[in-house]
C-alpha cells in the first residue's frame, strides 16, 4: 500500500496531466460539463457492473475513469473561476467532519442506525430546515433505487416500522389490492396498486438489509445464463424455441438450474 507522500505524488501527477490535456488535446480542450455529463453516467454504470462482478481489476480501472471525470469537472470549474479541486476536497472533508460528531465531536452512538439518523438530521440543519427530508434524490435515478432511498431517508427521521416483521402485513395488503383490481379489470388502478406492491417489497428488502437493485440484477443475470443455456441446448438437439412446447423448454430450463446448483454445491 502506498504511503501518504506517494499518494500525494500520484494525485499531483494526474492533475498535471489534466492541465496538459486541457491545454493541448483537441478533444479534451473543447469538453464542457454538459458534454461530459452522459459520459460520466456511463462510467458510473461501468463501475457498478465491475462491482457486481466482483472484478477488482475492473473496479480499479473504472474508479480511475470516474476520478478522471471528477478532476475534469473541477478543471472546467477552475477555468470559469467557480472553484477548483482543492475546494471540492476541502468541502467534502468539512462535511464528513460535521456529519460524524461521534468521531469528531462528543455525540455518543450505539449502532449504524443512530449514525444514519444523525446524518439525516444534520443534513436538514445544513439546509436551515428549508428543504424536505426527501430532497436530494435525483429525479432521474432508477425507480427501484429511488424507492429504496426515499424509504431510507424517511427512516433517518424515525418514519419506519417498530419491528421489521410488520412490513409483511403491508406487503400482503398491497398484493390483495392489486389482485382485486386485476380481477375487476381496472387497469389504471391495477397499475397504481402494482406500484404500491413493489414499493412495499422494496421496503421489506431494506428492512432485511437486502439491496433490491442488487438482488434484481442477480436475478436478471441468472435468467440470462439459463435462457442462454436453453437456446444453445435447443440448437444442439436440432430444434427451435418457437416450435417447442413450454413443457419441453421447462425441462431444459431445469437442466440449467441443476447445473448451477451443482456448481454451487447446493
Amino acid at each position: 500500500m502506498n504511503n501518504i507522500e506517494q499518494k500525494k505524488q500520484s494525485f499531483e501527477r494526474i492533475l498535471n496531466i489534466m492541465d496538459e490535456l486541457r491545454a493541448d488535446c483537441p478533444w479534451d480542450s473543447v469538453q464542457t460539463k454538459e458534454s461530459l455529463r452522459t459520459l460520466t453516467i456511463e462510467e458510473v454504470y461501468e463501475l457498478s457492473e465491475a462491482i457486481q462482478q466482483n472484478n477488482w481489476d475492473a473496479i480499479k480501472k473504472e474508479l480511475g475513469d470516474v476520478l478522471l471525470h471528477l478532476i475534469f469537472y473541477s478543471k472546467i470549474a477552475s477555468e470559469e473561476k467557480k472553484f477548483d479541486i482543492a475546494d471540492v476536497i476541502n468541502s467534502l472533508a468539512e462535511k464528513l467532519i460535521y456529519r460524524h460528531p461521534h468521531i469528531y465531536g462528543n455525540t455518543p452512538v450505539e449502532n449504524k442506525e443512530e449514525v444514519s439518523q444523525n446524518w439525516e438530521e444534520l443534513k436538514l440543519k445544513e439546509k436551515d430546515g428549508n428543504k424536505s427530508v426527501l430532497s436530494g434524490i435525483p429525479k432521474a435515478v432508477p425507480s427501484i433505487i429511488k424507492a429504496f432511498r426515499l424509504q431510507d431517508k424517511a427512516r433517518g427521521v424515525g418514519f419506519d416500522w417498530d419491528e421489521k416483521e410488520q412490513v409483511w402485513e403491508k406487503v400482503k395488503e398491497e398484493l390483495n389490492e392489486f389482485q382485486y383490481e386485476m380481477q375487476n379489470h381496472h387497469q389504471e388502478h391495477a397499475e397504481e396498486e402494482f406500484g404500491d406492491l413493489l414499493f412495499s417489497l422494496i421496503n421489506a428488502a431494506r428492512l432485511y438489509e437486502i439491496n433490491p437493485d442488487d438482488a434484481l440484477e442477480k436475478t436478471n443475470q441468472k435468467f440470462i445464463r439459463r435462457f442462454n443455456y436453453l437456446e444453445s441446448k435447443t440448437i444442439k438437439i436440432g430444434k427451435e424455441l418457437k416450435n417447442m412446447t413450454l413443457a419441453e423448454m421447462d425441462e431444459i430450463w431445469d437442466e440449467a438450474k441443476k447445473i448451477e446448483q451443482n456448481e454451487k454445491g447446493i
